[in-house]
């Protein structure tokens, strides 16, 4: 059984996952945000070695504890490339929330097509879902060398909603179509670990929804 740890702290309350293989205790850090000192004590008290920090796009609220994750793990840093331009200028959004974010580390890898990030027995494939913005993705993660059925969507898809378009780089068509073209074809079993709110099937989404029931 895979670990999934979850925290969210204030004042975005966004989503920070921590998983891990029981057997080998190797981890990925995914979306390290104001979460990052409690998910980094988790990862100690558990004795797990991350392998990798994931980010599903680069908005502020999720990249906010990548320096301290970096820091703290030593681990590479993944990014779609359509998204750094976000992530570069975190300190000046922080800005426009009237908060004081630290500058964040180099990317160390950009996502590619057909990508499989191994931890412990278990792969992530990365996904292009433009919409939100840019450069999200979505982390399908399962079984090396099986169809992961987890998706961590970041703001793409939420429980019973979907993310906001009106951000730099936006899109409302371009959101709907991935989710419908890339995270309905996961199937309506796999379970979707949105970027805030609680966790959702693409089934339960497919079917009652408001902005994806036809």
């Amino acid at each position: 059984t895979m670990i999934i740890e979850t925290q969210a702290v204030g004042p975005f309350f966004k989503n920070g996952f921590v998983l891990a293989s029981e057997s080998t205790r190797e981890a990925v850090f995914i979306d390290p945000g104001d979460e990052v000192a409690g998910l980094l004590s988790f990862i100690e008290k558990n004795r797990l070695t991350v392998r990798h920090i994931l980010l599903t796009h680069a908005h502020v609220d999720h990249v906010t504890g990548v320096a301290a994750a970096k820091r703290a793990l030593g681990a590479p840093v993944y990014l779609h490339r359509e998204d750094l331009f976000l992530y570069e200028h975190a300190v000046e959004s922080g800005v426009l929330f009237g908060l004081e974010v630290e500058p964040q580390p180099p990317i160390d890898v950009f996502y590619a097509p057909r990508q499989e990030i191994a931890f412990g027995g278990y792969e992530v494939r990365p996904h292009h879902t433009p919409g939100h913005c840019p450069g999200g993705v979505c982390l399908q993660v399962g079984e090396t060398g099986a169809a992961g059925t987890q998706l961590f969507v970041g703001d793409t898809l939420f429980a019973g909603s979907i993310g906001r378009t009106d951000l730099p780089g936006g899109d409302y068509a371009t959101l709907i179509r991935s989710i419908r073209t890339v995270l309905f074809a996961f199937g309506d079993d796999a379970v979707v670990y949105p970027g805030h709110g609680p966790t959702t099937t693409i089934g339960k989404e497919r079917r009652t929804n408001p902005f994806l029931v036809t």
